[in-house]
């Protein structure tokens, strides 16, 4: 049997697109449009970003997040929310941290040499945002109301 919730990480998991709210300093919300790869098994959001970013910096200070995925229609929608952990800043090529950056940018653009891609990880301080979700609300309705 299908429950809501299964609609819903079902719509998180057919995107790769998202907006990643998380909490600023001043404790109002800020949101960065995301591209990241879904572990369906283990319920977690994976984004690369650099450790200079906002959303790097308050997630280091305070790890908590929502993830809004949009469907095809506006009645489509699914947040995943939860705790946070965030990598080590890539530092070596081959490191953990440059493994897992290769992973998600190969998911997103296709195979790509490490020989270029481990020094351009490492010169940007890249680092991964896992976003472990720990509750899903949203509206998945299959036609919009009315149509």
């Amino acid at each position: 049997m299908t429950t809501p919730d299964d609609k819903l990480f079902r719509l998180i998991s057919a995107s790769r697109q998202g907006v990643l709210a998380t909490v600023a300093k001043d404790g109002r919300p800020q949101m960065s449009n995301v591209l990241y790869v879904w572990d369906a098994a283990e319920r977690i959001a994976r984004i690369s970003t650099t450790a200079d970013r906002a959303k790097a910096r308050n997630l280091a200070r305070d790890p908590r997040a929502a993830l809004h995925v949009s469907g095809t229609h506006f009645w489509q929608y699914a947040v995943a929310d939860g705790d946070v952990t965030l990598s080590e800043v890539a530092a070596e090529p081959g490191d953990e941290a440059t493994r897992e950056l290769l992973d998600l940018h190969t998911v997103h653009y296709g195979a790509l040499d490490e020989v270029q891609f481990h020094p351009q990880m490492i010169a940007a301080r890249r680092l991964v945002i896992r976003l472990h979700a720990r509750r899903v609300y949203g509206v998945a309705l299959d036609t919009p109301p009315g149509g």
